[in-house]
């Protein structure tokens, strides 16, 4: 006679792993089916208690609103950016559990970011700023103008991204690619030379591309030494962080006429009203708008779906930059 459990109670089911994302999941689709998923924007109320979370994937664009859940979270295991870099987190990670995994998303901006910041190397030199401004006062102004062909280019930097900027050099008959990273190394393109060499290297460049994560060793590394060591006449284009950059030594040299700048990123940013980069001469300005393009969310979602395939399974992740201690 087999035993009667109707008055055993009943073990409740230990509930799957909680993933806060910045889209509805449905959207996203092809999610492992061993996790729970809620949705925040960055801007709504929380979606359930922050500390059920175990993966948080950041809102994108949002990112004070983005860090403001991170010290309620107690059970993270995965923080997620949609961006390459992690300096909006970084000041946060002594708030969280030892062993919460930080993933950027390299990868993600790769083809939006190199677009623009060839837009913003062949704006400058063919003058696009003036033309439009020629056009808004109905006057036909031509001129001489700079190629990209036949200049050499320097990219600081040589990422994913500084590859990716290479990729769409190629076809410009750029006399040379120049390129420099933290880590030297030899790529089938040629050398990816040390930090150390920027002093050498700088006054061989007619634009130089800075792709650069912003960390304290790459805070202010465009000051006035780097910009004095640069050629007569030559570019500076800003695609990394603003702070990569010293405003005030920039400033010197737009304002006596011998460097020109193209920047998607400013220190302080936003830029504020009156600031006098807005009207410094030589200077085009873009509002980091390298990311957000059209061909950012199906990559973002591709992120998505690989990382949590990866977690639900208890395989390892891609892109981890740190490990909290």
């Amino acid at each position: 006679m087999s035993a009667d459990h109707s008055d055993t109670p009943e073990i409740p089911e230990h509930p799957r792993p909680l993933a806060w994302l910045p889209y509805p999941a449905d959207e996203i689709g092809g999610l492992p089916d061993g996790l729970e998923y809620a949705h925040w924007d960055g801007e709504s109320d929380y979606p359930t208690d922050p500390a059920r979370c175990a993966f948080y994937c950041l809102p994108y664009m949002k990112n004070k609103e983005g860090v403001r859940p991170l010290p309620a979270m107690r059970n993270l295991r995965v923080v997620q950016t949609l961006t390459a870099g992690i300096d909006h987190v970084q000041p946060h990670l002594a708030e969280l559990p030892s062993g919460v995994r930080l993933c950027n998303a390299r990868g993600v901006h790769d083809a939006s970011t190199a677009e623009l910041a060839l837009t913003l190397v062949l704006a400058s030199l063919r003058g696009i700023p003036d033309f439009v401004r020629a056009q808004d006062a109905g006057r036909w102004s031509q001129g001489f103008r700079p190629a990209l062909a036949d200049r050499t280019v320097l990219i600081v930097g040589y990422g994913a991204i500084g590859g990716a900027i290479e990729d769409r050099l190629v076809p410009f008959e750029c006399e040379r690619v120049l390129r420099v990273a933290r880590s030297p190394r030899t790529t089938e393109r040629g050398p990816v030379h040390p930090i150390d060499d920027l002093p050498r290297l700088l006054p061989e460049a007619d634009v130089v591309v800075l792709v650069t994560p912003l960390t304290p060793a790459t805070r202010g590394l465009a000051g006035a030494d780097f910009l004095a060591r640069m050629k007569d006449g030559a570019l500076l284009v800003n695609v990394a962080r603003g702070p990569v950059v010293d405003t005030k030594a920039l400033l010197a040299e737009l304002e006596s006429g011998r460097l020109r700048a193209a920047l998607d990123v400013t220190d302080p940013e936003p830029l504020p009203a009156g600031h006098p980069l807005w009207h410094a001469p030589g200077v085009l300005i873009t509002p980091h708008v390298g990311g957000p393009s059209s061909a950012f969310l199906p990559r973002a979602k591709r992120l998505l779906r690989d990382q949590l395939h990866r977690f639900a399974a208890g395989e390892p992740l891609s892109h981890i930059v740190t490990t909290t201690g």
